[in-house]
């Protein structure tokens, strides 16, 4: 007998009321609310309080609307906040070249067909979709050569095309290198060009696959050239799809560009993207995302030096040796060597942007320490990030409290109207950062410095 088909087709807007009365009932159904400050989840000793877990993670989200017309981020006393460039395709990355030109990373997510499967899956799919971060990737790096007054973009050009979900970037002599989503790349540069054609060699792949969880990888120079430094995210959130699919991941590789060989740096860290060097002491610093669903109030992420060899504590705990019992087996070795990082930085608030602020020509506050982009919280009720803070540090170490440089970004109706990502300092000092939502390079400048310039 044939098979019968009743033909019967759920109309669309049926079928989009449906997912929105069903995604609303379960983002206002699974939303503890945080009994802890942003305050004490932030420095170099936060405050842990027992894990809260529950069958459907808190979820509470800032709806990505972009800025309306006249409005911009607020910039803290003394700032000045403009934009450099506007109409870009969720720009996430940020690298000034030696000539002044600005890099950016317009970028989003690979295809992940692997990650989308269950109700947890549906439920970040609806997460992501809601933040802003669902789009198809522009694969695309973008240049822009600021005007003579460097408030102005006097070029705008498609430097690379072709590439696969970019995010970081390095210039070592006449060599630029890309990190791919799954693979570092490298272009011939000559200084001054506004395009490169190509499609570079591959210097090594990166960890990928179907699933990918954490895709951003990102990239520094040793200060030699000699070699590269990659951060590799982890492929799940407290590795519940089993260890084996987080080989080389949780990590920061260290290439020898020489050798063509490369190594596992670092490890335990569930997601690294900044990336910068401390020039007193002269370690490498990174910007991390912990781990989810543990509560409004864990666990912080956070910023840290990096040392040769150490292990940081992901899967098995966080902070040392706090462990995280939904991880089994546990590795008690490994626990025992965890190092504890050097500052949170508040709990949920997807810190990504890290950039040290030597060379700045921002007010004398913001003259030693690190400039970090935070993209903002999904599990975390109240919002916590969506703005970029500045840690200052005395004799190569963090020494106080987070300085605001830019909020705002939230409307008082729970808004984003912008996401804050990379950051990093142009040729004159002045503090950029891509904002993938707002689909802006903002430009923060000293008010003084403005004004100077301006008077007769």
């Amino acid at each position: 007998m044939g098979k019968t088909n009743i033909g019967f087709r759920m109309p669309r807007a049926l079928r989009n009321g449906i997912t929105a009365l069903a995604s609303t009932a379960v983002l206002a159904a699974c939303s503890d609310v945080a009994t802890l400050t942003l305050a004490e989840g932030t420095g170099p000793r936060p405050r842990l309080p027992a894990p809260s877990t529950h069958l459907v993670p808190t979820v509470h989200i800032a709806p990505a609307k972009g800025w309306p017309s006249g409005l911009r981020p607020a910039a803290a006393e003394g700032l000045v906040v403009e934009s450099l460039a506007r109409g870009l395709d969720h720009p996430r990355w940020l690298y000034v070249l030696p000539n002044g030109d600005v890099l950016v990373a317009e970028t989003n997510a690979p295809p992940k067909p692997d990650d989308a499967k269950g109700i947890k899956a549906w439920i970040m799919g609806l997460v992501m979709r809601r933040a802003g971060a669902v789009s198809v990737s522009a694969d695309r790096i973008t240049l822009l050569r600021p005007g003579g007054d460097g408030t102005t973009v006097g070029v705008r050009s498609t430097f690379l095309i072709g590439l696969h979900s970019p995010f970081g970037m390095a210039l070592v002599g006449e060599t630029l290198y890309v990190a791919n989503s799954d693979a570092v790349l490298a272009f011939p540069y000559t200084a001054g060009a506004t395009t490169i054609a190509g499609r570079g060699i591959k210097v090594v792949d990166l960890p990928a696959g179907p699933i990918n969880h954490h895709w951003t990888k990102n990239l520094i120079a040793s200060r030699d050239g000699s070699k590269l430094y990659v951060t590799v995210g982890s492929n799940s959130n407290v590795a519940e799809r089993g260890m084996a699919v987080e080989a080389g991941r949780a990590a920061i590789w260290e290439i020898d560009l020489k050798r063509g060989t490369h190594r596992i740096f670092a490890s335990g860290l569930r997601n690294p993207n900044g990336l910068a060097w401390q020039p007193t002491t002269g370690a490498l610093w990174t910007a991390v995302n912990e781990r989810d669903e543990l509560g409004s109030d864990l666990v912080p992420d956070f910023m840290t030096s990096v040392r040769d060899g150490a292990f940081y504590g992901w899967p098995y705990s966080y902070f040392g040796p706090h462990l995280d019992a939904r991880v089994t087996p546990q590795r008690p070795d490994l626990v025992a060597t965890a190092v504890v990082p050097d500052y949170a930085l508040g709990p949920h608030t997807a810190s990504l942007g890290l950039a040290w602020s030597g060379g700045t020509t921002l007010p004398e506050r913001f003259a030693s320490g690190m400039f970090v982009g935070q993209h903002g919280s999904w599990n975390r009720s109240p919002s916590s990030g969506y703005r970029v803070l500045f840690i200052p540090f005395t004799d190569g170490v963090p020494s106080g409290q987070p300085l605001a440089v830019l909020d705002g970004f939230l409307s008082s109706a729970g808004d984003a109207y912008g996401r804050p990502v990379g950051v990093a300092l142009d040729a004159g000092g002045a503090l950029l950062v891509a904002d993938d939502v707002g689909n802006v390079v903002w430009r923060v400048t000293s008010a003084a410095r403005n004004r100077a310039a301006n008077s007769p």
